[in-house]
């Protein structure tokens, strides 16, 4: 990819062989889609052959799944590459990642050996090249940091002793606890740029070129800022306050002072004052050490393109790898979000994925995994699609102590999540585990191996690291198969929308840099922490998702809030929001908005200072906070369209006194409100101030309050279930079900917008389960009206199927249509057939 960006231009999405033309349906809105030429028809401009246009993948033109698994060549003897590949193509995967330690590469002597003249497990275009004989395409993942627990996170040995300088410490001295450095010290990017010039050639040799496999992305780094976020450490080496100076020079100018008493002081005195801060203005450092980072990091991206490009690496798309997971949640992961989204947000040729390691999906944490989706989605631009880098795919015992362990239904049930919200690239890590090797030379750090898990790697892994299958071998690769029977149906597809979105505020993520034992640092994040873009206990979230609410994320602080684009907008926020941004929501309420703010109404801005625009707005006189201890059972009582309902057990309140509207919430003891539905200039808000339960009626009954009703409705009165679509230019759409209870088969019907689909048909979606079901869509030459089973494959004249449950199957197509052993009737234009089997084949015309 070169710098510029007209190089990597925009295309039109077009179709091919068993693609589907693309166009928007009434009703619900959608990712922007291109108009599509006639399907078959190939690009014959030249450029990159690898491309992204409209959320859309395109590899020669065509839009595409990647579905990739990651193999690590520098963990397996190089007699063992081609068996775990053979069992990569045994479990329908296309493409095959990797990550290229620099460690591993450079040699006791500090030579960079890559074509296996020290090692022949060295010899990374042999890797490569084997890759691409077996018809796989490549993600390639050179680093420098790779983290995959090699030791000094993939960097050498002996980088940090002959560099001292590119080794940050810590708040007040403290020693760095991880193994991170400058970025942008001039000795670190000298050693990066000769590992790069070393390395990229390899790669870009072998990029994907027109009709052949080949090298299709590229990932800069890894987990960029993980390590200073998650040990605490920002990089405040010498060199870095030198630039952290000039930013808040040039970003505050002569109200620096009214900012920081260190403003006016020598550069020694204002670089004492930043490593160790007074407790007064840290929860300002907080922010701007975050927000300078930010741009820190897109420096440090656009050096490392720079590197890449300048040795051959051009025309295919660049990838950042964003972190954030733990505890099987993610309420953290914005965090990388905010860290990262200046690297590519808006940026051509280069897209995020997401590294997540949930473990089992279940109702606790699939809101969290949505949210991964949908909030990397609100900062990328309208061509950008989403990529997953890092899909956790093993059965989660990754200390190999049968202490944990993911259910097999599980990797089935993220994989389909992804694809309905519009994911184009997976890559299931770890695919295949193996051998930490021992290094050159002994360095005598217990077992002179390069991992840090001791001799095996990889422990749950679907391929274990002696080659065999492990338990989640077969589940996996019944997923892949099932995607990649409706895989050029879904490659086209955009997720649809109901016109309902939830706020992201990345601001509220600029706490990965904290002060250390500062009161007022620690009470930000008391407040903050818990409730940002998931709401009190999860419940807005997760009561949107579970009550059939097909919502995108919007990042507030970048997007402009328009009534007429974004209709209704949740919010989860506490008593911390910048005064920009109450401003901004006080000038939608007012133009016609509807707002539910869930957490707690802002009186202070986020560096701790007392803000209360939308709070004056909003009219409410905000009193104390109650809570829940001493063995004081809170409660809220409903009213008004709350009402009739129990009172509920509640932890906190913040009980607030209306000027105007009603109150349809108040704790119990003294009757003050802690829920509101309130009028704003031509808009109106609900605000729910205590950390309400996931009640899916009450969360429905205050969206519709404000005139917000999902489109597609279905008569399961369990929860665990909901609906998402997936839409082309043609008409053509995929309902993606997914049912995450145990146990528990849902049977139900679905409309939209009060109108039956699937002809009335009931819908079966087993436990644990999932299913991708035909709308209207063009395949093989025909038109599948609709169909209760999946798609399996298309060609011309044809299409297969497998039923999602033991329950008959219907398939219902525009014209006529023929299976062996289907009971056949005709309504209107239609054939319908109704099938037993498993299995079974379509005959279209």
């Amino acid at each position: 990819m070169t710098s510029d960006p007209t190089t990597f231009r925009r295309r039109a999405v077009i179709g091919g062989a068993g693609a589907i033309a693309a166009a928007a349906t009434s009703g619900v809105s959608a990712a922007p889609a291109a108009a599509a030429p006639a399907a078959g028809t190939r690009r014959t401009k030249s450029g990159p052959s690898v491309t992204y246009e409209r959320k859309r993948l395109l590899i020669d033109g065509e839009p595409v799944l990647v579905m990739a698994g990651e193999i690590h060549y520098f963990r397996l003897k190089r007699s063992d590459w081609q068996s775990r590949l053979d069992l990569a193509k045994e479990a329908g995967l296309n493409a095959i990642a990797t990550y290229i330690p620099w460690m591993w590469h450079e040699t006791a002597e500090g030579s960079i050996d890559v074509t296996g003249r020290t090692r022949k497990e060295r010899d990374l275009g042999a890797f490569l090249d084997l890759c691409l004989e077996n018809g796989f395409h490549v993600i390639a993942r050179p680093g420098p940091f790779t983290m995959a627990e090699l030791k000094g996170e993939g960097l050498p040995h002996r980088l940090r002793k002959d560099h001292p300088e590119i080794v940050p410490e810590g708040w007040d001295g403290q020693k760095d606890t991880a193994q991170t450095v400058d970025y942008l010290a001039p000795a670190y990017l000298k050693e990066v740029e000769r590992w790069y010039d070393a390395v990229i050639p390899v790669i870009a040799k072998r990029k994907h070129r027109k009709g052949r496999p080949g090298v299709i992305a590229c990932q800069l780094d890894n987990e960029i800022g993980m390590l200073a976020w998650v040990s605490n450490t920002p990089s405040l080496t010498d060199g870095t306050l030198k630039d952290f100076n000039g930013w808040l020079d040039d970003t505050y100018g002569d109200k620096l002072g009214d900012r920081y008493p260190f403003a006016d002081k020598p550069a020694g005195e204002r670089d004492a004052a930043i490593r160790a801060p007074k407790d007064a203005y840290s929860p300002a450092l907080m922010h701007d050490v975050g927000a300078f980072m930010r741009g820190r990091f897109a420096r440090y991206v656009s050096t490392l393109r720079k590197y890449a490009e300048k040795n051959g690496l051009d025309d295919v798309p660049f990838l950042i790898n964003i972190h954030g997971t733990s505890d099987s949640g993610a309420r953290k992961f914005p965090i990388g979000i905010s860290q990262l989204m200046e690297t590519y947000s808006g940026k051509s040729g280069i897209f995020s994925g997401a590294d997540f390691y949930l473990g089992g999906l279940t109702v606790k944490n699939v809101t969290d995994l949505y949210l991964v989706n949908a909030f990397m989605e609100s900062v990328q631009d309208e061509d950008q699609p989403l990529s997953a880098l890092e899909f956790d795919a093993g059965h989660a015992d990754y200390g190999d102590n049968l202490d944990n362990q993911a259910d097999a239904e599980s990797t089935d049930l993220k994989t389909r999540l992804c694809l309905a919200q519009g994911v184009k690239m997976i890559n299931y890590y770890l695919f295949s585990g193996g051998i930490n090797p021992k290094l050159d030379k002994p360095v005598g750090d217990g077992n002179d191996r390069i991992g840090i898990t001791g001799e095996r790697h990889g422990f749950a892994a679907p391929v274990d690291p002696e080659g065999r299958r492990n338990l989640s071998y077969e589940p996996l690769k019944e997923s892949v198969h099932a995607v990649g029977g409706v895989g050029r149906v879904l490659a086209g597809m955009v997720p649809e929308y109901d016109k309902v979105a939830l706020g992201f505020v990345p601001d509220h993520y600029l706490t990965e840099y904290h002060p250390p034992e500062r009161k007022s640092v620690d009470a930000i994040l008391a407040d903050i922490e818990e409730i940002r873009g998931f709401g009190p206990r999860g419940a807005v979230s997760r009561a949107m998702l579970l009550g059939g609410f097909r919502y995108s994320a919007l990042d507030i602080q970048s997007a402009d809030l328009d009534p007429d684009r974004t209709p209704v907008l949740a919010l989860a926020t506490g008593e911390n929001l910048s005064t920009g941004l109450q401003r901004k929501l006080v000038r939608y309420l007012k133009d016609g908005g509807k707002l539910l703010l869930s957490g707690k109404v802002p009186v202070a801005d986020m560096d701790g200072k007392p803000s209360t625009a939308l709070r004056d707005a909003l009219g409410l006189k905000v009193g104390r906070t109650m809570t829940d201890a001493d063995r004081f059972w809170l409660s809220a009582t409903s009213h008004g369209w709350a009402a009739p309902r129990a009172e509920v057990r509640v932890a906190k309140a913040q009980l607030c006194t209306p000027s105007k509207g009603d109150t349809v919430l108040r704790e119990l003891s003294t009757g003050k409100g802690c829920g509101f539905d309130i009028p704003v200039g031509a808009g109106r808000a609900v605000v729910i101030t205590t950390d309400y339960r996931c009640d899916l009626d009450f969360w429905s009954r205050a969206l519709k309050a404000l005139g917000a009703a999902p489109a597609l409705t279905h008569s399961a009165t369990d929860p665990g279930l909901f609906l998402l679509t997936t839409r082309d230019g043609d008409r053509g759409r995929l309902l993606h079900a997914l049912n995450v209870t145990s146990g528990l088969d849902q049977v139900f019907t679905v409309a939209e917008k009060g109108k039956a689909l699937f002809g009335g048909e009931k819908l079966r979606i087993p436990g644990r389960s999932g299913a991708m079901l035909p709308l209207d869509v063009k395949a093989g030459g025909g038109h599948i009206a609709y169909a209760t089973a999946e798609i399996t494959g298309v060609e011309k004249g044809k299409v297969t199927f497998r039923a999602v449950s033991g329950a008959e199957s219907v398939v219902a197509v525009e014209g006529d249509a023929r299976c062996q052993g289907a009971k056949s009737s005709r309504e209107g234009g239609r054939t319908v057939l109704r099938v037993q089997r498993r299995e079974f084949t379509v005959q279209l015309g």
